[in-house]
């Protein structure tokens, strides 16, 4: 289900996944890190609701940095949703009525921006994923690269669960469970989205050759090897240099399509709520992530436009 504006509309993502055709000889790119777009645009995005507290103040600015990564060439906008929950509005004193409306209007500002990146020529397909961010984004205390919260599996389905049904209400292409550091919550988020109706990626957050949480990535991996609803596996918000062998791993270990996107290569210093050190990504990399079996490959935190753009052309010359 793409935007009804976009090139390429009606094609679900998850068939133009499972051919050997599709966006840029079968790669399909997606944007880079929403919350570094509006921090360009002169937002501030220093409290614990992040990038979803334009959700409530200024709701427009979320469809014009989706519009700007669709306009550097990207097919995929994934949502502000990351840091939604009901928990975290109900701390800012939202009802959870108002928190449905909002993780909602998530999606359907993707769907704006579509919209109008279609009615400007936009280059191939577009599709909107809803992000599900892990338990620890809630937290706002830097426990999403940690993982190990003290809480069992059901616990952890239990907190998705309300979110996920939400998201999956208003119709995004795809559900971008991402982010995710430990294999305890990745089982959860799959018990969660299971009968939904919306396909959906599996997304871990890495160090080296282990989760964040330290369990080994096959083991990762595997737990969405028989998952009918996950529609690719991979690797997000993690050094570059981890890609490649996540890449090779999981189509080892399930043979599914796999998602990718790093961020730049810069640390993220949670106590000072800053980024620490230089960046190491370079779009050219992605030539071959793709050659390794990569499907959906974009970037995460301080990866911009920019190098949206030349991950499109590099994918894609024409």
């Amino acid at each position: 289900m793409t935007s009804d504006s976009s090139p390429g509309a009606g094609r679900p993502l998850a068939e133009v996944l499972a051919t050997a055709s599709g966006a840029r000889s079968g790669v399909v790119v997606l944007d880079g890190g929403l919350s570094n777009q509006l921090r360009a645009a002169g937002h501030d995005l220093s409290d614990e609701l992040w990038s979803a507290r334009l959700l409530v103040e200024r709701p427009e600015a979320i469809t014009e940095a989706h519009l700007a990564y669709f306009e550097a060439g990207a097919n995929v906008a994934i949502t502000s949703s990351y840091q939604a929950t009901f928990e975290g509005f109900a701390r800012r004193g939202i009802s959870a009525e108002r928190a449905a409306e909002l993780l909602e209007l998530s999606v359907g500002l993707a769907r704006e921006a579509a919209r109008q990146a279609g009615a400007k020529g936009a280059r191939g397909p577009l599709w909107v994923a809803a992000s599900v961010g892990p338990y620890g984004a809630m937290l706002a205390d830097g426990s999403e690269y940690r993982g190990r919260y003290g809480l069992s599996v059901a616990e952890l389905e239990r907190f998705h669960r309300p979110r996920v049904e939400v998201l999956a209400g208003a119709r995004p292409d795809v559900l971008a469970l991402e982010t995710v550091p430990d294999v305890d919550e990745a089982r959860a988020l799959l018990r969660a989205v299971r009968g939904l109706g919306v396909p959906a990626w599996l997304s871990y957050s890495v160090a080296g050759d282990r989760t964040r949480a330290g369990q080994p990535l096959e083991d990762a991996f595997a737990v969405a090897a028989d998952a009918d609803e996950v529609i690719a596996v991979g690797v997000n918000c993690c050094a570059p240099e981890d890609v490649d062998a996540a890449v090779a791993t999981a189509v080892r270990v399930t043979g599914k399509p796999v998602v990718v996107y790093p961020n730049s290569g810069e640390t993220w210093d949670a106590g000072a709520r800053a980024w620490r050190g230089h960046s190491t990504f370079a779009p050219t990399q992605v030539v071959g992530w793709a050659r390794a079996g990569a499907r959906l490959i974009g970037g995460c935190c301080r990866v911009g436009p920019r190098a949206i753009t030349t991950i499109a052309d590099t994918l894609d010359p024409s």
